[in-house]
């Protein structure tokens, strides 16, 4: 008996031109043990482990376009190489939105990379990451075939999901070359609050109102100095009915005093929230210092870290700049708060820096290293990418 379940595909039927070069690329690679680096837009490439240099680079921009858009059925599918901001201009014409707003990092990001890297932005606590979002993908694998996995619509399938196993996968599987997204109307209404409140009291005020029947959609506490004056601020986004949004910021402000921002001039801050573009995110301490993502449990109570720290995720989710030396302390501080911390930017002085995630459990990491055999048995893709023998 096999070591590792069977995983139930599709054939894809004919390899569009840009996919049946690839292959060839692809086969050619493995049987000459020769890795290739797949890249679309590369505004993630500092993403994940650093690859060897000069590898050979499998290029996606060159399977481009948006392959059909259904706005009654709440589905796109495109090709990997179409730009991200193509499919949200195409989704806003018709009043829609991709609502787990995934980072772009610069104009050039792709679908594909957006998939491959997994990455949500403020909004993933209310209406879920990324892979709760793809619907199906096309993946040529190591062996240079292409296959289907799931369809367009949310029950396609008995089975593994593989389509969404693939994201945040990091091209370490294979290649993504079509990708099949569920999308959302916008919000009838948004209304951003703002409190000023210190961490602890922030924390504790996000987990009573996660237990209210309140449209929360985003939020996000920081320390802000721009002013000249530091200020802690929490502000909360909401989202939904426009009778829902009305009541809930009455109810909010009443129980704790803030205000009301202008939904139009505020709309820009949580862009830069979700594109990391916020003075938080722009300048770090220091050369030396690295942007660290600690993943907790929401209920996790504010964390003694060794630098600032700005929180989104309701709390789930911390962001602190701190040098490599700190690394076991972080990891050990989300650990006890019942997740992991992951070196997301490596410092300005050590680019090349690994150890960027906390090693799995031993267990998953054997069930990891047989899906990589798996869907790429020569080992030709993105090496080293997730590290652990990914």
């Amino acid at each position: 008996m096999s070591e590792t379940p069977s995983l139930a595909a599709a054939p894809s039927g004919p390899m569009p031109p840009a996919v049946a070069g690839w292959a060839e690329q692809v086969r050619a690679a493995a049987a000459q043990h020769q890795p290739l680096c797949i890249a679309g837009g590369g505004s993630k490439a500092f993403y994940g482990e650093p690859l060897p240099t000069g590898l050979p680079v499998l290029d996606t921009r060159a399977h481009q376009g948006i392959v059909s858009y259904e706005p009654t059925e709440l589905v796109i599918t495109a090709r990997c190489g179409t730009p991200l901001a193509d499919i949200e201009a195409a989704l806003a014409e018709r009043g829609q939105c991709l609502p787990f707003e995934p980072p772009h990092f610069g104009p050039t990001a792709t679908v594909g990379g957006a998939v491959a890297s997994g990455l949500s932005g403020p909004a993933r606590a209310s209406v879920g990451a990324l892979r709760d979002f793809v619907l199906g993908a096309q993946l040529l694998n190591g062996r240079g075939e292409h296959l289907t996995f799931g369809g367009q619509v949310m029950k396609n399938v008995a089975g593994y999901d593989v389509s969404r196993l693939l994201a945040g996968s990091l091209g370490s599987l294979g290649v993504i070359t079509e990708v099949s997204l569920k999308v959302l109307p916008v919000a009838p209404a948004e209304a951003t609050l703002c409190f000023e409140l210190p961490q602890a009291a922030a924390l504790q005020q996000l987990a009573r109102w996660r237990g209210q029947p309140l449209p929360l959609n985003a939020s996000c506490w920081v320390r802000d100095d721009t002013g000249g004056t530091a200020r802690e601020l929490l502000f909360v986004r909401l989202r939904g009915a426009v009778a829902a949004v009305e009541a809930a910021c009455q109810r909010m402000l009443a129980e704790t005093p803030g205000e009301r921002l202008d939904a139009a001039q505020v709309a820009a801050d949580w862009r830069a929230c979700q594109e990391q573009t916020l003075p938080f995110f722009a300048t770090p301490p220091s050369p030396d210092h690295g942007l660290w993502r600690l993943s907790v449990a929401p209920t996790s109570s504010a964390l003694d870290t060794p630098g600032d720290t700005l929180v989104e995720w309701h709390g789930g989710l911390r962001w602190v700049w701190a040098p490599l030396a700190e690394a076991e302390r972080l990891r050990a501080l989300a650990q006890g708060a019942g997740g992991h911390a992951t070196l997301f930017r490596a410092p300005a002085r050590q680019p090349a820096a690994s150890g960027r995630f906390t090693p799995p459990a031993a267990s998953l990491q054997a069930i990891q290293q047989r899906l990589k055999r798996e869907f790429d048995p020569a080992g030709v893709f993105n090496p080293g990418r997730w590290g652990f023998g990914l």
